[in-house]
């Protein structure tokens, strides 16, 4: 080999090492690239991640779904059908149910602004039953209200709100709420009622259907006495106070009756709340019905989730969903 043969024999193996340097070095670069863009999107792709792992929203307990209602949620105790019985230790505040027994309700109304029950008594306690007050002797006038009234016991369900529970019921085809009050439904019959539930008023009356007319009122005190449904008229609800009457001596006569004069309690007052000075008055609202709030109060109901419950019961009974009722903001707070 000449000189100059071996000196053109290095310059190309240089060029060709070069070139594959600057090739590597390309390529490198490539995949480098290739590399920082999988990672961009490695960063952005949802990564998949065990159900087991995943965070789990917190069940609402009852006082979780309260806590989070709102003003809307709410609706307030109209004063014109709402009743202050004023017994010695307190007030017994009764809405009531004008959509499910009108004639009753607009003759207790009269009863309520003639003073019929003023000075009148509880006069029967019968244990996991009923307290009732009236007039045991039937004696005193009436005035102008009517001493009896045609029975309400249940109405049409057209045109009635009703919020339905999932769950089924012994005593009628569907149960739910019904502008607060809880209420059975018959699709078929086209029927809706009021239930017996804690805490409900109704008229006494005797074994004629149309016997009662409201002289002799009773709140449900007890378990709730289902079998009565439809067959007493059922015209409002204790909203605050039922306490007062629950926690009463029992009489120890039939049905619990008092024996004696003495052991009745005196009803101070019993008027309407519309015409009760408004200092005097207890304003209330209740949580309305026909809410997503009061759906989800529901559930919360039907699985207990606070920390003292093990078990949630997954069902819930109507009778077993008291209706929230709080005080009422003074207008301008």
């Amino acid at each position: 080999m000449t000189a100059r043969s071996g000196l053109a024999s290095m310059k190309k193996t240089f060029c060709l090492k070069t070139a594959v340097a600057k090739e590597i070095r390309r390529w490198t670069v490539a995949l480098a690239a290739a590399a920082c863009v999988s990672a961009v999107h490695a960063a952005a792709a949802p990564v998949d991640v065990p159900a087991s792992a995943q965070p789990t929203k917190k069940p609402l307990t009852v006082a979780d779904v309260l806590a989070g209602s709102t003003p809307a949620d709410w609706r307030p105790i109209d004063p014109q059908s709402t009743i202050y019985m004023d017994l010695p230790a307190g007030r017994v505040i009764i809405e009531l149910a004008p959509q499910f027994a009108p004639h009753y309700v607009a003759n207790v109304e009269t009863l309520a602004r003639q003073g019929y029950f003023n000075g009148l008594w509880v006069e029967r306690v019968q244990d996991n039953y009923v307290a009732q007050w009236g007039d045991p002797d039937a004696k005193k006038p009436v005035g102008n209200a009517q001493r009896t009234v045609a029975a309400e016991f249940e109405r049409t369900s057209r045109g009635l709100s009703f919020m339905p529970l999932a769950e089924p019921d012994t005593y009628a085809p569907e149960v739910g709420f019904s502008d607060g009050f809880p209420t059975a439904l018959d699709p078929k019959l086209g029927r809706a009622w009021l239930i017996h539930c804690y805490g409900m008023v109704g008229a006494g009356r005797d074994n004629d259907v149309d016997s009662g007319g409201g002289t002799e009122l009773y709140a449900v005190i007890g378990q709730a006495p289902r079998h009565l449904d439809r067959n007493v008229t059922l015209l409002g609800k204790v909203v605050q106070g039922i306490e007062l009457l629950s926690s009463l001596p029992r009489g120890t006569g039939a049905m619990g009756f008092y024996e004696k004069p003495e052991q009745r309690v005196t009803i101070k007052s019993f008027k309407l709340a519309s015409e009760v000075p408004e200092a005097q008055r207890t304003p209330l609202e209740e949580l309305r019905t026909d809410t997503q709030t009061f759906t989800d109060y529901i559930d919360a109901r039907r699985n207990r989730h606070e920390e003292w419950f093990k078990v949630p019961a997954g069902h819930v009974d109507v009778c077993n969903v008291p209706i929230p009722v709080r005080a009422r903001a003074a207008a301008g707070h």
